[in-house]
């Protein structure tokens, strides 16, 4: 069976999640604590699956897949049904984009690794490390509020009626949102999609609370 390198506050490992969920995907999940003991991904075990040392890792038979979004299109392209991306082409940059605007601009400066530099090295109190997530999360939102808009009128998803990979990518940065105490007011469809998103079983069996190193 698959296996998935996981830690239960890891936004990027909760995508892969909700991908594996949404495709009806058995996996085994395998722990790795971020925090315990300086960190299991920097011991050899894990560090010898991932150069950077970072989850997720989908271990699939001999091998390791690193990075969320190339799993998500991996587990995209390995098992297409239910698809993650629309049939046109323009629907799927379109998707990709929104995915990308959390992934690659809003993600990487709230990651762990970057917050523990901020504090450890440069000596940012913890208060103003907050400040600082709050400020990059809430204009990374607001960027993706106004591309749904530009989109036309999302439904109950980020592109029409069914989740593709920007929902799965949207969700677990929504919830580092509500974690880090950000308004969402100037994101309804925001806001919208992330609470339609998280009643459906799929999303509530990726979630952080459902997993098995869950604190």
């Amino acid at each position: 069976m698959r296996q998935l390198y996981t830690y239960f506050r890891s936004s990027a490992a909760y995508r892969v999640r909700i991908a594996l969920h949404l495709k009806g995907l058995p996996y085994e999940a395998v722990p790795v604590h971020l925090l315990r003991g300086g960190g299991e991904q920097h011991g050899e075990a894990f560090a010898s699956r991932h150069p950077a040392r970072l989850v997720p890792v989908l271990q699939e038979g001999p091998v390791a897949l690193t990075q969320s979004l190339a799993i998500i299109e991996y587990l995209e392209e390995a098992h297409p049904a239910p698809p993650l991306l629309p049939h046109g082409v323009l629907e799927r940059a379109r998707v990709r984009a929104v995915a990308l605007a959390i992934a690659c601009d809003v993600h990487p400066l709230n990651n762990l690794r970057v917050l523990q530099y901020l504090e450890s090295r440069l000596g940012v109190s913890a208060e103003r490390r907050a400040e600082w997530s709050r400020h990059w999360i809430a204009l990374g939102l607001l960027t993706v509020e106004r591309m749904l808009a530009a989109g036309g009128a999302p439904g109950d998803f980020c592109h029409g009626e069914s989740p593709t990979l920007a929902d799965c990518v949207l969700v677990p940065q929504v919830l580092n949102a509500l974690r880090a105490r950000c308004s969402l007011e100037s994101c309804p469809a925001v806001r919208r999609i992330y609470e339609h998103c998280t009643r459906l079983e799929p999303f509530r069996q990726a979630a952080p609370e459902a997993q098995p190193d869950a604190e």
